[in-house]
């Protein structure tokens, strides 16, 4: 287990090893839990997004940033940015989801992993500059608990949905994806959580890397303090017991045992934010071809995250070079 100074509470490894980590299986299913979420990626693959794009951005690493903007279930128009080669064809296409702080910029998923390729970095409802929507919270500790009174208002699930009409927006914009192969995703935190969530369901991605993804393992999330959007959760749970029902169809290691897509997992033995068991949850339940890259700590500034973040986008690039290579 890593060592780190810190002021926090309560010990952010956890007092788990390694192995203990991954040893950590994914809570049961409900019965209808596939059900639930074909009905839901059925309803928002039937919208009609309407996709706009804006003038150019910024250019940078190979790529022209425009501004973009879709429509995702219920009517919600979204905003985010659209990553396009700058020269030469469009080889690849990926879905960049965001962290529980929201995206106000494209920011460090820019360069993307492949050369000549299309993104879509959506702001999925509630979260960062161009996700703003009437009534539904900006802010994670108030964000993760809209709607949390049944799985059908959940607003896990309508941001579930926005990456998948996001994808749509995707394909709609830059109509060379469709003899491109499959798109490939990417998502850190909220955004690997959301990942794992949407990904089993739907047959246009190829292949995933998930960073210290969130949503894993709820019954055991609500048993360990945490400093990011679980310890919101855990507050309505001691007053709502009851939302363990709903819960259960919110969790991403539940979907990974349902995700038989080519997954890299990078999860953190230290993090404040998003307990590392239950990020190893996801992991050790993917159905799939999968490889884990181990991190020091997540969610925290320390000596060596420079040199961690390089390794990472280095096993990125390799990994969807593999998968989705041509």
């Amino acid at each position: 287990m890593p060592s780190f100074v810190h002021e926090f509470p309560f010990d952010p490894s956890y007092g788990r090893t390694l192995d203990d980590l991954l040893a950590i299986p994914a809570p049961s299913a409900p019965d209808d839990f596939a059900d639930f979420w074909r009905a839901r990626h059925e309803a928002a693959r039937g919208v009609a997004t309407a996709p706009e794009i804006g003038p150019v951005e910024s250019e940078r690493d190979g790529v022209r940033i425009h501004g973009v903007t879709f429509t995702s279930v219920g009517g919600v128009r979204l905003g985010g940015w659209l990553a396009l080669p700058a020269d030469g064809p469009v080889r690849h296409g990926f879905v960049i989801g965001h962290g529980y702080g929201g995206r106000q910029e494209p920011g460090p998923d820019v360069p993307l992993p492949l050369p000549g390729s299309a993104a879509i970095l959506p702001c999925v409802r509630g979260m960062g500059s161009r996700g703003l929507v009437a009534g539904v919270p900006d802010v994670s500790v108030a964000h993760v608990l809209h709607g949390i009174e049944s799985r059908e208002t959940y607003v896990i699930g309508d941001c579930v949905a926005d990456l998948w009409c996001a994808a749509s927006a995707l394909r709609e914009l830059v109509p060379e994806l469709a003899g491109t192969g499959p798109l490939g995703y990417l998502g850190e935190s909220f955004g690997g959580g959301l990942g794992a969530l949407a990904l089993p369901w739907d047959d246009r991605f190829g292949a995933a890397q998930l960073t210290v993804p969130t949503f894993g393992n709820h019954p055991l999330r609500l048993a360990l303090p945490c400093a990011g959007s679980g310890e919101s959760v855990r507050g309505y749970h001691r007053e709502h017991p009851e939302v363990t029902e709903v819960l259960s169809y919110f969790d991403a290691a539940t979907a990974a045992g349902f995700l038989e897509r080519p997954t890299l997992v990078a999860a953190a033995l230290f993090d404040p934010s998003v307990p590392p068991p239950g990020q190893f949850a996801v992991y050790n339940a993917l159905a799939g071809e999968r490889e884990l890259l181990v991190l020091s700590a997540g969610h925290f500034e320390h000596p060596g995250l420079a040199e961690e973040a390089a390794a990472l986008g280095a096993a990125r690039t390799r990994f969807f070079g593999k998968w989705l290579g041509r």
